[in-house]
């Protein structure tokens, strides 16, 4: 039964945008009983992947979102989906995020080329070469294993698979949460430990946006918030808001329950290389994540953060 006019929801034309698109579309038609309509936006971040180049290192992050955005301001969609790690942290204030679900497995794959016996980190062959694009990964790799070379592969997620079986890296270091909704996760050799490679702030989170004064989609959406995986992200974006970061920074952070309606965040922040690590963690209440975010980011500055932040910054342009 249909309960008020379709809505249409904006998707990157990728196979993992379409597939959690998907989810998020099944999940609002069975809570609301309101059906959806899936809309494609190319973007110009989809358009470089499929090419084989790599958005510049001061854009990788707004080229995904910007075209969403920008459907949603011409009316063309009532609201997009998002890798919530993908969204910048001073969000547009015409634009609203209006509902975080319940969250994916936030920890990172690795993905050994079969011709390896390697079933972690630490027994990877020697001077492995690791593909990823993530300064974080990077840095807490080498912390690991300063004998593993790391690089960029362009590609979606199949192309890199298939690119890691051709023999041109030794593992890939991806998403679980992308591998899992693509129904890959019999491809990941290990979800590496958290206090290996903690994660990056929203990862394993989707973000579902729509315009500020549209209540019928805002109300709509809203049925689909998680508050434990809202607040946990929405601490880490403000720690990561707070330092300044940005993209190109080595920066972790990850928030979890705690006892007594708490919530805990442990961040670090961390060299190119790895050889330095800042860590700090703290609690606070769930109902203000933004105030505790800013709080570990504070304690992180005092201790050095900034000067890390601000190298990693100036290598990236």
């Amino acid at each position: 039964m249909s309960h008020g006019r379709p809505l249409r929801m904006g998707t990157r034309a990728s196979l993992l945008a379409r597939t959690q698109s998907g989810h998020v579309a099944a999940a609002l038609t069975k809570a609301t009983g309101r059906a959806v309509e899936e809309v494609l936006v190319r973007t110009e971040g989809d358009q470089l992947s499929t090419e084989g180049r790599i958005p510049s290192a001061g854009d990788s992050v707004g080229v995904f979102v910007r075209a969403l955005d920008d459907a949603l301001r011409r009316d063309e969609i009532d609201f997009a989906v998002h890798s919530l790690k993908d969204v910048p942290t001073e969000y547009a204030e015409d634009l609203l995020l209006a509902a975080v679900p319940v969250r994916a497995d936030v920890r990172d794959a690795l993905v050994v080329a079969s011709r390896h016996g390697a079933k972690d980190v630490r027994s990877l062959p020697q001077g492995a070469r690791v593909a990823t694009a993530s300064p974080r990964r990077v840095a807490q790799l080498l912390r690991l294993r300063p004998d593993l070379t790391t690089f960029t592969m362009a590609g979606n997620v199949d192309t890199r698979l298939r690119r890691l079986e051709e023999g041109r890296a030794d593992a890939l270091i991806l998403a679980c949460a992308g591998l899992d909704r693509l129904s890959l996760g019999e491809r990941i050799t290990q979800r590496i430990p958290l206090d290996e490679l903690l994660a990056a702030p929203a990862q394993g989170a989707l973000g579902i946006s729509c315009r500020r004064d549209d209540a019928d989609a805002a109300s709509a959406i809203a049925v689909l918030d998680d508050r434990e995986a809202n607040a946990a992200a929405a601490a880490e974006r403000s720690l990561l808001n707070a330092l300044r970061a940005g993209c190109r920074a080595p920066v972790a952070a990850l928030a979890t329950r705690g006892g007594d309606g708490a919530l805990v965040l442990r961040a670090r922040v961390l060299s190119l290389d790895g050889a330095a690590m800042l860590e700090d963690e703290a609690t606070g209440p769930l109902a203000d994540p933004v105030a505790l975010g800013r709080a570990v980011a504070e304690r992180l500055l005092t201790l050095g953060a900034e000067r890390l932040v601000t190298e990693a910054r100036a290598a990236g342009r």
